[in-house]
């Protein structure tokens, strides 16, 4: 066993499939989060996403309630609630009272990305609201410092996540936040010292809180193993033509198998979009993986690992995330496989 590994936990977005209904895409997700527990991992995760046809993942506190009652260990969480979509009261009672059903488990991660077009923006009766300001507020409801007094009072502290790219990592450092950072920032098939520089600003200009004495990083990134990297490679292609259609129509659509997609027409620009993907992510063998995550992990000094990975077959899918706890429970079986003892710091509430 590691000594001291970093955290390990799972984002599902509750992806729908080619021929399957959105009701059993969310069915899916609670199935995965009892997996997911089963095979030790810290944390589950779950997306707000709005009119979105490949995603069926729009109310992440009805969702985590669904979670919460499947579940008994494995804390859970959102990642994230799009803090612009709602007023900072709501979101506390919705998250309060899902605290009163799996007390001392939810963790609520804020984000603020925009709606997915400009309809879906107007629905939510979007604004250019003050993000840091709405956080503030929020905690307050929460740690019952509001003028408004909370009902249902949360039974147990419930920790604030700031889902960080560019600005929003001043916002999190400024009030003294854990962060999740991902994409470019990781610097993966890529430059990876602007997302550092980024990182060490962030942890420079902490200013230590009640929830966060000290700064705290998540990585997410999507990790898929399988037995060999291309089976690996076909676990990905999925989720990267649906990347790739989205941003060559316009639409993202539910995910399809692979050979399906192996059989589809693609532009050069689609495949660029496909190259990008792969790149990005972190996929192959346990051995290549592994070592992969050691370097990650230690170049950005991260505690936790958010592993974002989907695909079209929920077997093999299953069965990646079974590898990678795998990874994370057991020592090296050679130099560069598995993952390394790093000591890294964790929030208060995670000891």
């Amino acid at each position: 066993m590691i000594d001291h590994p970093p955290r390990l936990s799972l984002l599902d977005r509750s992806r729908t499939r080619a021929g399957e209904t959105e009701a059993a895409s969310l069915r899916g997700t609670v199935a995965r989060a009892v997996h997911a527990e089963r095979l030790g991992y810290h944390r589950f995760w779950v997306a707000e996403h709005h009119g979105v046809p490949g995603i069926a993942g729009s109310a992440p506190a009805v969702l985590l309630a669904a979670v919460a009652g499947a579940t008994t260990t494995v804390r859970i969480g959102s990642a994230g609630v799009m803090l612009p979509h709602h007023q900072p009261l709501v979101v506390a009672e919705q998250f309060a009272t899902l605290s009163a059903f799996a007390p001392g488990r939810v963790d609520l991660g804020l984000g603020r990305s925009p709606g997915f077009t400009a309809p879906v923006r107007r629905a939510l009766r979007q604004t250019d609201g003050d993000f840091s300001a709405d956080i503030v507020e929020l905690r307050e409801f929460l740690t019952g410092t509001a003028e408004i007094t909370l009902h249902p009072r949360p039974p147990a502290p419930l920790p604030l996540y700031v889902l960080a790219t560019g600005t929003g990592l001043g916002v999190a450092a400024g009030l003294g936040l854990p962060v999740i950072v991902g994409g470019p920032l990781l610097g993966i098939g890529g430059d990876p010292e602007p997302g550092l520089a980024a990182l060490a600003g962030y942890r420079r200009a902490f200013r230590p809180s009640p929830q966060q004495p000290e700064p705290w990083v998540a990585i997410s990134v999507d990790v898929l193993v399988a037995d060999t990297a291309a089976e690996a490679a076909d676990l990905l292609l999925p989720e990267a033509w649906a990347m790739a259609r989205s941003r060559t129509t316009g639409e993202f659509p539910p995910l399809e198998p692979v050979d399906v997609i192996r059989a589809a027409s693609r532009t050069p620009r689609q495949q660029r979009y496909l190259d990008q993907t792969a790149a990005a992510a972190i996929t192959g063998t346990p051995a290549r993986v592994g070592s992969a995550l050691a370097e990650l992990l230690d170049r950005t000094g991260a505690a936790e690992l958010v592993a974002t990975g989907s695909t079209f077959d929920r077997a093999a899918l299953a069965a990646s995330d079974a590898e990678l706890a795998a990874l994370f429970a057991r020592p090296p079986a050679h130099p560069g496989v598995g993952l390394p003892a790093l000591q890294l710091p964790e929030p208060d509430h995670a000891r």
